[in-house]
């Protein structure tokens, strides 16, 4: 038996940690995080990726490609720095953002393999599920019109094959933010936020036609990293029936082309009582915080059937992460997102 653990981890504003060169910028200045420095928010990740101790980890927002910068240096700089064991960084189709989904892993444990799948799309896009980095044209409404939709952030699509030789498929996500930026009026933000709902709802039926087709095929499968979504996460959700992320589930599916997560699942069925969290962001007109589910590792039935190990790296809800002071202390300062971690038996 081979154990493998995985992980998602959204990190706030990482390309802002490195300089154009991949460099990193250990010193005293403002990170774009609020108040935090870069040296202390640099070093405050060190400390969780050291703890997490993952063999590969899905980062989503990872520092920016582009003709003067590249994700791989600046990541495989900063597993250099902390002495990490996931020390090879790799990604796919480069986002229009500055904000990269990336892949980091320990060579000695697995290869990884940027394998997109589906046909290119023309101009106009293609029903179905071409490949992520063209367009994808559906009817959102049941009006009879079709959309053309893109991913701003292109999902990684990675064939993994671990050293005892097991293959898997991983793709990485990040689904379209719902929430609009910026003071805008009642009648604006309703607007923005069912045009954003409908877009990050576009994402996941596109990502989920991918789904259906290597369950299909028979293929162990991973789905991780942030959908900006869960079950019953907003009022606009009412609107289209089901959230993002039900849809990628499967939730509507036969057993066999459902994916699971178990904190998705506590969500689905709890309205009241236990909540899981993976975010905790600032609400000013509120002045106080908030926590949200947004995180996920979905796995295929086959890997769900040995029985995986789920963890959020929560500070305040995980006594395993309380009980080390220097581990809360930096997961607060090193993101608004918590570390998810999946212990797999393969």
């Amino acid at each position: 038996m081979e154990r493998l653990r995985l992980a998602t981890y959204n990190v706030e504003w990482f390309n802002a940690l490195f300089d154009d060169r991949g460099r990193l910028l250990e010193d005293r200045e403002w990170s774009v995080r609020y108040n935090v420095t870069r040296g202390d928010q640099l070093g405050a990740l060190g400390i969780v990726f050291t703890a997490i101790n993952a063999d590969a980890v899905m980062i989503i927002e990872a520092p920016d490609t582009n003709h003067r910068r590249s994700t791989v240096v600046a990541l495989e700089n900063f597993a250099a720095k902390y002495g990490l064991r996931a020390r090879k960084a790799i990604i796919g189709y480069a986002s229009e953002t500055e904000q990269e989904i990336a892949f980091l892993y320990d060579p000695d444990k697995l290869s990884a393999v940027h394998d997109p799948q589906g046909d290119p799309a023309p101009s106009h896009g293609a029903p179905g599920a071409p490949r992520f980095d063209s367009q994808l044209r559906l009817d959102l409404n049941g009006d009879g019109v079709e959309d053309v939709v893109r991913f701003s952030k292109p999902p990684l699509e990675l064939a993994v094959t671990t050293k005892a030789g097991r293959k898997l498929r991983l793709i990485g996500v990040h689904a379209k933010s719902k929430g609009p930026h910026g003071q805008v009026s009642q009648k604006e933000f309703s607007r923005i936020s069912i045009e954003n709902r409908r877009k990050q709802l576009a994402e996941c039926l596109w990502l989920r036609a991918r789904i259906d087709r290597h369950l299909l095929a028979g293929e162990s499968l991973v789905v991780l990293g942030d959908f900006n979504d869960g079950p019953g996460l907003d009022e606009y959700e009412k609107l289209f029936g089901h959230s993002g992320t039900e849809v990628v589930l499967g939730v509507t599916a036969p057993p066999e082309a459902r994916l699971y997560d178990p904190h998705a699942s506590m969500a689905l069925t709890q309205t009241i009582g236990l909540r899981p969290s993976t975010a905790r962001f600032w609400l000013q007109p509120k002045k106080c915080f908030f926590e949200a589910l947004l995180d996920f590792v979905m796995v295929s039935p086959d890997i769900a059937a040995t029985s995986p190990d789920w963890r959020i790296w929560h500070p305040f809800n995980d006594p395993g992460v309380t009980e080390v002071p220097e581990l809360a202390d930096a997961l607060l300062s090193a993101s608004d997102h918590f570390p998810v971690t999946v212990d797999l038996d393969l």
